[in-house]
């Protein structure tokens, strides 16, 4: 026999009863009796009332996606849509209601599975069997993380009918009670992608302007990833630098969900201007190239750490911080928080790696037979000698063991066994796209790059028309 759900908490504030009235009439008798008769007399009729108050949940405005010069009106939720958003958010609020159905929400933890969720939500072992052993996408419920929700609903015999599962807005798994059992069903959204426009002028940082210019900050961080190998985001950056990016946003009946692909951004640094477009080749791959199809990704980054301030330049002249005397700075200093993953400039072999007393933890890397980059004071090696590695492949974190004033990344450009400067060194050039994939690759980023530069000069146009 399945244990009935009392009522929870959020019914019970619905309803407030008012406390029985009860007024004591004293009725004396004549002042020659020696009997003294006292009434308890209620002095009116006294009704218990029972106020009921009604809850109007707030409605959700509707709203269109539109975009038109870069500006974008969104539109309205569906009530399906609107039963998922109260289900991801109420954990911690009682019941809600979705149709003749009783929803109970919970937000899965860290060690949760389904016995313990179904058990915090006053359901039985019972009812977890039958619902682990649903006849479609049980193993689904075997893959529970934390963060994701699940919820409820009882029949009105206050047995479990139905099953929520919801590992984003976008992907739910439905259990419903059938004649025979639970039946699993796996329901996807598909967003609708809008194509949205930024631009901006570096005045301070790139990471404040761009996030005054309306992006994100995984959006920044991507912008600077796809023009990592001509930009040194962390040394280059001049006021005055200007950015413009073509991006998608993800919409589910009107509310932004999240954030889709960069299609093309231009960046101009110190007078340069760099761009780059989205290219998906027949094969299914996706790469980013400049409009006359040379990959963006080139042998070796600018930078091995994602961008933040420079301590020191790359200077055989500067006075070095612990032993005071002129002494070669034979690369770039990086100051960055303790921990930063440092990643390797280039696909590579790793030919040393280990701890001196000037170093610190150190990697060296060679990238074929003309070219060695070394990070030097390194909190933690991630790699061993001999070790192939990948571009972008974290190497190491950023330390201060050696010879080190502070956290922060030495790191060095080698060209036939002789330093050169990181940030100015001529790096080897990619390969131009295929002369086969050509036509496709026109036809395919002609018309993105082409509203790339539509939108930038309408925006130009609209700032200098300004007072």
């Amino acid at each position: 026999m399945q244990q009935r759900k009392s009522a929870p908490k959020f019914w019970k504030k619905l309803f407030v009863s008012s406390p029985r009235r009860t007024h004591f009439v004293a009725v004396g008798a004549t002042a020659i009796s020696t009997v003294i008769l006292l009434s308890l007399l209620p002095s009116d009729k006294v009704e218990a009332n029972r106020q009921i108050h009604s809850i109007e949940l707030p409605d959700i405005a509707q709203h269109t996606n539109e975009i038109a010069n870069g500006h974008r009106t969104d539109s309205a939720l569906s009530d399906e849509n609107k039963i998922s958003e109260i289900t991801n958010s109420a954990a911690n609020s009682g019941a809600e209601t979705a149709g003749d159905q009783q929803w109970q929400p919970t937000t899965l933890v860290k060690g949760d599975n389904l016995t313990s969720i179904f058990r915090r939500l006053g359901l039985t072992d019972k009812d977890v069997y039958a619902v682990a052993n649903a006849k479609h996408e049980a193993s689904q419920l075997r893959r529970l993380k934390p963060g994701e929700t699940i919820a409820v609903a009882l029949n009105n015999e206050g047995s479990l009918a139905e099953v929520k599962y919801s590992r984003s807005r976008l992907e739910h798994y439905m259990y419903r009670r059938g004649n025979n059992g639970f039946n699993g069903e796996k329901v996807l959204y598909e967003p609708e992608t809008v194509a949205t426009f930024q631009q901006g002028r570096i005045q301070s940082s790139l990471f404040l302007d761009a996030s005054r210019a309306g992006l994100s900050e995984a959006k920044i961080m991507e912008m600077a990833n796809i023009f990592a190998w001509d930009v040194d985001f962390a040394l280059d950056i001049r006021n005055g630098d200007q950015f413009s990016v073509l991006y998608e946003e993800k919409y589910l009946e009107g509310e932004k969900i999240g954030y889709g692909d960069i299609l093309a951004a231009s960046f101009t640094n110190q007078g340069k201007t760099y761009e780059a477009v989205r290219f998906k080749a027949p094969d299914g791959s996706v790469s980013y190239y400049s409009p006359d199809g040379k990959p963006m990704r080139k042998a070796f980054l600018r930078a091995p750490l994602d961008f933040t301030r420079i301590s020191s330049n790359f200077n055989m002249r500067r006075k070095h911080p612990i032993h005071k005397r002129i002494k070669a700075h034979r690369g770039v200093d990086y100051a960055a928080p303790r921990g930063t993953p440092v990643y390797a400039a280039g696909n590579g072999k790793v030919i040393a790696a280990g701890y001196s007393r000037p170093n610190g933890n150190y990697v060296f890397i060679k990238h074929g037979e003309k070219f060695i980059t070394r990070y030097l004071h390194l909190t933690k090696r991630k790699v061993r000698r001999g070790q192939t590695v990948k571009q972008r492949q974290t190497i190491g974190t950023v330390g201060s063991t050696g010879y080190a004033t502070g956290p922060h990344l030495h790191y060095e450009f080698l060209v036939n066994g002789v330093h050169r400067n990181p940030r100015t060194v001529k790096l080897p050039q990619a390969t131009s796209i295929a002369a086969n994939k050509k036509a496709e690759f026109i036809k395919q980023t002609g018309p993105v790059l082409a509203r790339l530069k539509q939108l930038g000069s309408t925006q130009l146009a609209l700032l200098s028309s300004k007072p």
